[in-house]
This record gives structure tokens, sequence and C-alpha cells, in this order.
């Protein structure tokens, strides 16, 4: 039920004037597999708590584990791992206990439910029907840019439909996610970016010497991440710079294969460091001269993009619309195009040397990146509770 927020918190976020009971169903494992959408739903959960409200989030039970809940986490049927339309894999409900639902949300009495991913399957289809608040429901993933995911977005109309008549509020991460629902949606699109816990990431002094020359990749190694038209632009710039270097940190599917491409074209100076924990992340940004991003498609935003942004390290990223949402303005002379090799080399080559261009662009990714404190984001997505309710009650 609804309660007045203190005075002071009112005026400290200017946004809502009542406590809500709010549901956060996020299709997603998680527990074990830790991923954009699993950041944002956690962060949302604890600023919005933070301010007084109570969210509880609903997800599936991750494969293979046999621990209870966090506080605040509610699961509901199992995930598994599955192929994605954007050629990776993510763990996603693929079971649900209708029964297990109704008591739940019979039990829960939430003012309002709050759906990421709503149309991944299958906790979404099933939840939806059984609502009986406002719902909102939030974008977050892009399809790649092939005829085949345009084919496949215009063959699942009617399921989308299906989804959409239960939202009363939609909201996307970018235009770039919303790319299944562009054809079928029934109300505007309000767009509310991911967000960047600002302390935590930051900027540090030995980051501005203009003698470090590490070269930071962090990520998927999956094929659209681009990475080995990372390791080809490098080639190019390790003939050239000796003192020059590239880390790549993360693990996936062609983890194999691009160790051994590294090794059979003998790029000198390049360390694998498999997955890495976000201190060590932090770490690694924080001490880079440059972070490269070459996704070739199927970026919706660009989380990582904000964490270099924050620590103030100079990016070269794929020219993807995801990607594009995040580097505006000064921000796009990152932007390139991954399979032109020279031209992406001469994109590292002129992100590394140039320090006006890198102080340039320091200056506004330091100033941009505020506006994506998470803070700000959940003001946001206050303003649309908000009205959601009030839409309900009218």
């Amino acid at each position: 039920m609804f309660l007045p927020l203190c005075v002071a918190c009112c005026q400290s976020h200017n946004v809502i004037l009542e406590v809500m009971n709010i549901g956060m169903v996020c299709p997603y494992d998680m527990i074990m597999h830790a991923g954009g959408v699993q950041e944002c739903v956690h962060a949302l959960q604890v600023e919005l708590n933070r301010r007084g409200h109570k969210v509880t989030v609903i997800t599936p039970l991750p494969q293979n584990f046999d621990g209870i809940a966090p506080p605040g986490t509610i699961f509901v049927g199992r995930s598994k791992r599955i192929k994605t339309p954007q050629h990776t894999s993510t763990d996603v409900a693929i079971s649900t206990d209708l029964a297990s639902i109704d008591q739940l949300l019979s039990d829960q009495q939430f003012d309002i439910i709050h759906i990421h991913e709503p149309l991944a399957p299958f906790l979404s289809m099933q939840i939806l029907p059984r609502i009986n608040c406002p719902v909102v429901g939030t974008f977050h993933a892009a399809s790649p840019e092939t005829m085949l995911a345009k084919t496949m977005a215009g063959s699942i109309g009617l399921y989308v439909k299906s989804i959409l008549k239960y939202l009363n509020t939609i909201t996307a991460v970018s235009p770039a996610a919303t790319t299944y629902i562009d054809h079928y949606k029934h109300s505007p699109v309000t767009y509310i970016p991911n967000g960047i816990d600002l302390k935590l990431y930051y900027p540090t002094a030995d980051n501005t010497k203009s003698d470090k020359q590490t070269i930071v990749y962090i990520g998927r190694l999956e094929a659209r991440k681009g990475v080995k038209y990372l390791l080809k632009a490098y080639a190019q710039v390790a003939q050239n710079h000796s003192n020059v270097n590239l880390v790549i940190a993360g693990d996936g599917p062609d983890k194999l294969k691009l160790e051994k491409f590294a090794v059979d074209q003998a790029l000198p100076r390049v360390r694998f460091q498999g997955f890495i924990s976000m201190n060590d992340k932090i770490k690694l940004l924080q001490h880079a001269s440059l972070f490269s991003a070459p996704a070739l498609y199927g970026e919706s935003f660009g989380i990582v993009l904000l964490e270099a942004m924050a620590c103030g390290i100079p990016v070269v990223a794929g020219d993807n619309p995801g990607y594009a949402s995040v580097l505006k303005d000064s921000g796009r002379l990152s932007l390139v195009n991954p399979e032109d090799t020279p031209a992406f080399s001469r994109q590292l080559e002129l992100m590394l040397e140039d320090e006006h261009l890198r102080g340039v662009w320091r200056q506004w990714a330091l100033k941009t990146v505020k506006n994506y404190e998470y803070g700000k984001v959940v003001d946001k997505y206050e303003a649309v509770y908000d009205l959601a309710l009030r839409k309900t009650k009218s």
C-alpha cells in the first residue's frame, strides 16, 4: 500500500510522494551468471530500497544452484542456458509453476510490477495475464542488424502483441532496444538509459600519464563482439609502436580461436586474462591507456563504455546503434568500423598518441557520464511508476 515518503526524501529527489511495493521481474539468472540486465535490476533494487520503497526481485532458480534466495528475491521456475538471436547464450527462465505465481501475487500485493525483457520466454508470458496492478516493461536487448534478424522480428508479431497488450508503460534503454516492438507498440516509448555507480568507477592520477600504452578489451569472446578485428588492427599498431600492449579480459566460445589467431599471427605483447572480477575490471580500466569495444552488432546500449568513460579512459568502439546512442557529441570521435582494419588501427593510434584529443575526449566523458549516475536513472523510473499509478487511479 502507498505510504507518504518523508519530506527530506521528496525534496532530495523531487520525484514521487508515495512509497511503493514494487515487483521487479528479471527472466535471467540473477545469481550464477551476471549480465547487463541483472546488474541493472540489482542497482535499481538497491537504490529504490534506499529511498524507502520495497522491491522484490522475481527471477528463475538458476540451474545447478542449491542455495537459498538472497534477501528481497523470490525464485519462480527454473532457468536454462539457451542461444539468443544475438548469437550468444544466456540463462533464462524455461519453466514456471502457475500456482506458485498466483500465490506470489496474492501474498505480495504489489502496487506496481516492473518487467525487464518482457519478450524473453517464459516468465513474462505466464505472469502477465495474472497481474492486477500497473505493469512497466523495459526492453534491453537489440537484435542483430541482419536480414535474418529482421525477418525474425517480423515473424513474431502475434507473440509481441500478446505481450505488449499487458504493459501499461513501455520503456527501453535506447532506440536500438525496440527493434522487435517498433511495429506493434501501442504507446510511445520512454527511453531510460542504463546507469553506473560513480562511487565504484572513477579516474585515477595514473591513467593521465602519456607514457602508458595499454589497450584493453573487456567482454564476452564471441563473434559479434569483433575481438578478431581488434587483433587485426592491433597487429598494425604493434608494428609501429613497440611499447604498446593489448590485454583481453573475458571468456566465451571464441576464446581458444582468438588465442590461436594471436599465436598464428605472432602478435607481440598480447595477454588473455580470462574472466575477471569486478574489482579487477575496475583496476584494469583505471590503469589502461585506451579501451576498445569493437562490437559489430547486437548492442542496445554499452554499459562497458560508461565504465571506461567514468574512469577517464579514451575509447575506440564499433559504430553500432547501441554504442552510438552513448557516444554522442565529442564521443563520436570513438566510433569506427571494426572491419576496416586500416581505419581501425589509425583510430587506435590517434587515440593513443594525440594528447590534445585525449584531453578533449576525457573532458567530454567525465562530464557526460554524470548523466548516467544511478540516482538520476532511478529518478526517471520513479516518475514512470508514479505516472502509471496515477493513470490507473484516474
